[in-house]
């Protein structure tokens, strides 16, 4: 059954609140039933299985507060339940949480913690913040990090905030990001933008890539060099557009690869990483600044760096005060 407190087996009535209001049929249905597959959602409403009021709707069709949404019986293969979040992820996770209100969580996610579980076997950083806030009705993701960065992330508490928020992203304003990577080489001062187009590819053996090309998606990075080392350069990164591996492609291209990088270091790059122990993808986001959809506040949301980073940015001549 799909991890949501709707039995999935009959069927089922629901109304709508306010935390879903205005909402798109679909969208709805994709929140209230977690862990149904896309197409089955358009499928139980392209078929007139699912009723609005008791009349038929299609995908594009909004709710509203009072209505009363009819939810066919759904069929779905067993899964696994996910497993119970261990002690040291919920300390991790409530030590990571730097910024917290009625609308919205900020969480410093740590290296190596997936924003989504995997498979039902694991629990990443959403799955893990819903075990430790069973009493939360909505907990959801903002936007995403690989699981190889850390830094600042969001988790909206209302949907008016995750839509507010999404709609800043998607717009290009609003929200400023700034990430620090550690990057081979002495970056220069003249490279400030790079605006090379970004395409994602799918190589022979299945590994999905994203490269430079004329063709890509147009993309904008704001760079500013912090300080150098011998051998590296720490830089702070500003992604305008936010494109799957925007700044790690970026600062390839300029010659630059990011410290610790597997998917877009050359192999003497990885050499030199690894003579300097260097185990982790050395980028974090550092810091996110937007106008609060419900206060109206300005935020600023820092992330301090994990001891690791700072032992790393010590060892190689790139420390500074952050």
């Amino acid at each position: 059954m799909p991890n949501n407190s709707i039995d999935t087996s009959k069927v089922t009535f629901v109304t709508v609140t306010e935390a879903n209001d205005d909402q798109r049929i679909d969208n709805f249905l994709l929140s209230v039933l977690r862990g149904v597959p896309k197409p089955l959602i358009y499928r139980i409403v392209r078929k007139g299985e699912v009723r609005v009021n008791k009349g038929r709707v299609k995908a594009d069709t909004r709710v509203h507060i009072g209505d009363v949404v009819r939810i066919p019986p759904i069929r779905l293969p067993e899964k696994a339940p996910l497993p119970e979040i261990t002690s040291e992820l919920e300390q991790a996770l409530a030590n990571s949480i730097v910024y917290e209100d009625e609308g919205l969580i900020a969480v410093n996610k740590p290296h190596g913690l997936a924003v989504h579980g995997g498979s039902g076997i694991s629990l990443g950083l959403i799955e893990g913040l819903r075990k430790m806030r069973p009493s939360h009705e909505y907990l959801e993701l903002v936007h995403r990090l690989d699981r190889d960065t850390s830094g600042i992330i969001l988790v909206a508490k209302k949907r008016a905030v995750l839509t507010a928020l999404q709609r800043m992203l998607v717009n290009q304003k609003g929200i400023r990001k700034r990430y620090l990577a550690l990057v081979h080489g002495h970056w220069p001062q003249k490279i400030r933008a790079i605006t090379q187009p970004l395409k994602k590819i799918e190589m022979q053996n299945g590994d999905r890539m994203v490269i430079v090309d004329d063709t890509g998606k147009e993309s904008l990075t704001k760079v500013s060099l912090l300080t150098k080392g011998a051998h590296y350069s720490l830089i702070e990164a500003e992604p305008i557009t936010g494109r799957t591996h925007q700044i790690r492609v970026h600062c390839q291209s300029q010659g630059y690869s990011i410290a610790g990088d597997e998917k877009y270091c050359d192999n003497v790059l990885k050499g030199i990483d690894k003579q300097q122990q260097i185990e982790r993808l050395c980028l974090h986001a550092h810091q996110l600044s937007f106008r609060h959809p419900i206060s109206g506040e300005q935020l600023i949301l820092t992330a301090p760096l994990e001891q690791a980073f700072l032992n790393t940015l010590e060892k190689v001549g790139c420390n500074v005060a952050l």
